[in-house]
């Protein structure tokens, strides 16, 4: 993506106090997620990437940051929930919730593990509560900064459908058994949901062989799946369960939740 005037240029400070000049190579607005390249006098110990998928509620994390302008500050917690969506700070949204204490200025820091393993960045708070802060959850951040160093930019799939929520009145009316599923609101045109017949009051349960939990479950397995592959969509329609095959094209810059 094109990045705005300026804001190419970054300065990287490093804990022994060091300042680098540092260039943008690329930004992912929708998860708020950029990588910045710059180049150290010296070699540097690289912190350890672990395993976000792994995590358990009532692990626990340590949340550093420069919180307030107070340098290299480390606060302890546990973790308080994962997958959190409806947050409203980024398109994508799988948080990890922690009581490990984050404040103004933590943002960007790292959320670890007692191994010393990075499991997220930490990037939010809600400003009325106390003890719920965000973090976003290391494997995301490993595919977009992939994608950032290889291409210069994120590539997500998509369906071509906008959805909502599958409440117990919907899933009664539509023949839905359990609570797992994405109601289907609209059906875009030339959209890969549209040449496979995808209609509106179609309930997806299933893609690509996972169980759907909900519509934000949806909306992350679409884009994190590969462009141009083929994959089976299981819906309910008119109380029937029946298989579509579709292939899945990029999503468009300006699909946003629409590009489910």
């Amino acid at each position: 993506m094109e990045l705005p005037p300026g804001c190419g240029r970054q300065i990287v400070k490093l804990s022994n106090k060091k300042e680098y000049r540092g260039r943008t190579i690329g930004a992912d607005p929708k998860t708020d997620l950029a990588v910045v390249k710059f180049q150290p006098e010296e070699a540097l110990r690289v912190a350890k990437l672990g395993d976000s998928d792994r995590l358990r509620v009532g692990e626990w994390a340590i949340a550093i940051g420069n919180p307030f302008g107070l340098d290299q500050t480390v606060t302890v917690g546990v973790i308080s929930a994962t997958g959190r969506s409806d947050v409203g700070i980024a398109t994508y949204e799988n948080f990890i919730q922690t009581d490990a204490s984050i404040n103004p200025g933590n943002s960007g820091g790292p959320l670890v593990n007692l191994r010393g393993e990075v499991i997220g960045i930490n990037t939010a708070i809600v400003a009325t509560g106390q003890g719920i802060g965000f973090a976003i959850p290391v494997n995301m951040v490993k595919r977009v900064i992939s994608q950032i160093v290889e291409r210069g930019r994120v590539t997500r799939g998509w369906l071509g459908v906008s959805v909502q929520p599958l409440t117990v009145e919907l899933a009664q009316s539509l023949g839905v058994t359990g609570s797992g599923g994405a109601v289907v609101g609209r059906v875009y045109p030339s959209s890969p949901a549209a040449a496979a017949g995808l209609a509106q009051s179609d309930v997806i349960v299933a893609y690509d062989g996972t169980p759907v939990s909900d519509y934000h479950h949806l909306q992350r397995l679409v884009a994190e799946t590969d462009v141009g592959k083929r994959v089976a969509v299981d819906i309910v329609r008119k109380r029937a369960r029946q298989r579509v095959q579709l292939r899945i094209a990029e999503a468009p810059d300006t699909a946003g939740l629409a590009g489910r």
